[in-house]
């Protein structure tokens, strides 16, 4: 089969031992992104796989169109809503999906909570520069970082990763509080968390807010800029989870009024994000290129199976479809 690998910006993929699967088949490894359905269609039309790297690429119903030749597209982890599932199907294209885990967004979700409240970014460029113990050239910005023992950190989506902050928190000293669905409530409730009484109490009361919730229909653009400015001035708001669930220019629009004081951002409604970007070159801002899930093990795990995929596909034996509903 030719197969395409969409989006490897960093040009890894081809390190990847499990690159090795692919082995009997003609790939094409793209580092730089296509924009447009236009180009993107050039682009694809000879190729009969594509492997999607999550979301980077979207693949709607014009585009898909006019792809001919394509038979499979192979999802690292779950489909999220950047695949036109239903044209896909109809136009008789398989969609063949992987796992996650969980762990890597975890963790770099709680490494941007302790770099932010300690605003160690800022410190070691400033000391880079040959300038010492100091966080900000402003005399104005508090200089000082925090401890999160005893502060509380509100996680609005107790899922997998919500789970884990959760654990985390709780190993250094930290109240847990929680917002979203009723059965997220109840099970943060049972696991002995706090739950807050109502959004405007979540967004009042928490020192940090930690985002965890799938972008779809009903949650895209659920955080207002009325949401962040109830918090206080020197609280924390934390996304890397997905851009859109905050309403476009409202945590912009929240920092210039003091409401939150600080945030922790990976991801972008657009990517790989213009260097203009009205969040970027901030103080109060920390801000990462959508690291998530990028780090070595996830990226072993997401391929093997993306790669895995479309060896049993090739073979007759097809696994891991994702079915029509």
């Amino acid at each position: 089969m030719k197969i395409a690998i969409l989006d490897d910006y960093q040009d890894v993929v081809r390190q990847l031992p499990c690159f090795e699967l692919l082995k009997d088949h003609e790939v094409k490894v793209f580092n730089n992104t296509a924009v447009g359905t236009g180009q993107l269609a050039i682009r694809l039309q000879a190729f009969d796989a594509v492997v999607l790297i999550r979301e980077r690429t979207r693949l709607n119903r014009a585009l898909m169109q006019k792809l001919p030749n394509l038979k499979l597209i192979s999802q690292t982890g779950k489909v999220a809503g950047n695949i036109d599932i239903a044209a896909a199907h109809e136009l008789g294209i398989a969609i063949a999906e992987g796992i996650g885990d969980p762990t890597a967004p975890a963790e770099l979700t709680w490494t941007l909570i302790m770099a932010a409240s300690r605003k160690l970014t800022s410190y070691a460029q400033l000391l880079q520069d040959g300038v010492w113990q100091t966080s900000s050239l402003d005399p104005a910005h508090n200089q000082l970082g925090r401890v999160l023992k005893k502060r509380t950190l509100g996680i609005w989506g107790y899922g997998k990763i919500g789970k884990m902050i959760a654990g985390y928190a709780r190993a250094f000293g930290m109240q847990v509080m929680v917002w979203g669905r009723e059965p997220s409530l109840t099970q943060a409730a049972a696991d002995g968390l706090l739950v807050a009484n109502s959004k405007e109490a979540f967004f009042a009361e928490c020192d940090i807010i930690s985002m965890h919730l799938r972008l779809n229909d009903a949650t895209r653009g659920i955080v207002s800029q009325t949401d962040l400015a109830l918090m206080k001035p020197d609280a924390l708001f934390v996304n890397t989870s997905r851009a859109e669930l905050v309403q476009q220019g409202a945590l912009e629009a929240a920092l210039d009024a003091g409401r939150p004081g600080f945030a922790a951002i990976d991801v972008f409604e657009s990517e790989p994000v213009a260097r203009d970007h009205p969040l970027l070159h901030r103080e109060n801002v920390l801000a990462t290129p959508h690291l998530g899930y990028v780090e070595q093990g996830s990226y072993e795990l997401y391929f093997r199976i993306a790669f895995q995929n479309i060896v049993d596909f090739a073979n007759g034996n097809p696994q891991n479809i994702l079915q029509a509903t």
